[in-house]
């Protein structure tokens, strides 16, 4: 009875890791997929993109896509303040999540659940959009990046993240220690907390780092007269709006010669750049992100384990 036990487990296990095998493999297609259309309809003439002559690999494979890239300022004036609110926007956001995260681990502080739910009750309730801007423009920080950078400056579920790390993988210990030789709470966070909270760190810097790369509704509402102060996205997001506009007029109808050429040229110009600029900015993503795995392998698995 235990033989036949095992091998039909045994046999249960293989039909079970050859339809997940199936499962991955589907998803790995279908994520894939995406990413390799739009790689090779950046080479790509427009024109086969549109008609649907390109399926996979590049159709009658050009560079000017690129080229038009290059020759197009705003596209670098929208990279440049993209960098600088990433890089500027997640350290913000690094400095005020981790010092609230900890100070909520702690059992020092009074109130600590009260302060927790309060937290956690804008992740289900907020004042709204138009609230929110009258509020943004009583302070003076509409069209300016200053609002771009603070706001949403902490997420309460990255917050949850690091105070379930601060107390579930530091030891208490350690802190006792630090207490008897003489460490305040200062101390105490940046000579032990943050030294040992890499895995939270990395993670913490990567949710927040591409939340920042790919917001745009953010600087759409309250950028919309500071055009140099636009990020990427906000560009791309112009762009598309041009192709999608000159096909829409196009199918409208009544149109003189000229007017048809030249929505041609322009929807066959937004068609070229898009897919090159979708290209351009996931680049520096897809190079941070092996350099992060090891501490992101570690850090998705906060508090999955307890002795």
């Amino acid at each position: 009875m235990k033989t036949r036990k095992r091998n039909f487990w045994f046999n249960g296990d293989k039909v079970f890791m050859g339809i997940s095998y199936v499962a991955l493999a589907l998803v790995f297609v279908l994520t894939l997929y995406p990413m390799i259309f739009v790689l090779s309809a950046s080479f790509s003439d427009p024109g086969a993109v549109s008609s649907g002559e390109m399926v996979l690999f590049p159709k009658e494979f050009t560079l000017e896509g690129y080229r038009y890239i290059l020759k197009y300022n705003e596209i670098w004036l929208g990279y440049a303040n993209t960098i600088f609110y990433t890089l500027v926007g997640t350290f913000i956001n690094l400095a005020v999540t981790l010092p609230a995260a900890y100070a909520l681990s702690r059992k020092e502080l009074v109130g600590r659940n009260l302060i927790l739910f309060l937290f956690m009750f804008t992740m289900y309730f907020s004042g709204g959009l138009i609230p929110s801007y009258l509020n943004a423009n009583s302070f003076g920080l509409v069209n300016t990046r200053t609002f771009v950078l603070i706001n949403g400056a902490v997420s309460v579920y990255n917050l949850i993240v690091a105070r379930t790390f601060f107390s579930s993988t530091i030891p208490e210990q350690l802190h006792e220690a630090a207490r008897i030789d003489g460490a305040d709470m200062f101390k105490d966070f940046f000579k032990i907390v943050l030294p040992l909270s890499k895995p939270v760190i990395v993670v913490l810097a990567l949710y927040y780092g591409v939340g920042h790369w790919n917001e745009y509704f953010t600087s759409m509402i309250y950028l919309a007269k500071r055009r140099e102060a636009w990020p990427l996205q906000l560009f791309l997001k112009e762009i598309l709006i041009q192709g999608q506009f000159a096909e829409s007029a196009l199918m409208a109808g009544g149109l003189s010669t000229e007017e048809i050429a030249y929505l041609f040229k322009q929807a066959d110009t937004a068609n070229m750049v898009k897919y090159g600029v979708i290209v351009v900015s996931v680049v520096p993503m897809l190079a941070i992100y092996p350099w992060l795995q090891k501490y992101f392998a570690q850090g998705v698995m906060l508090g999955a384990v307890k002795e």
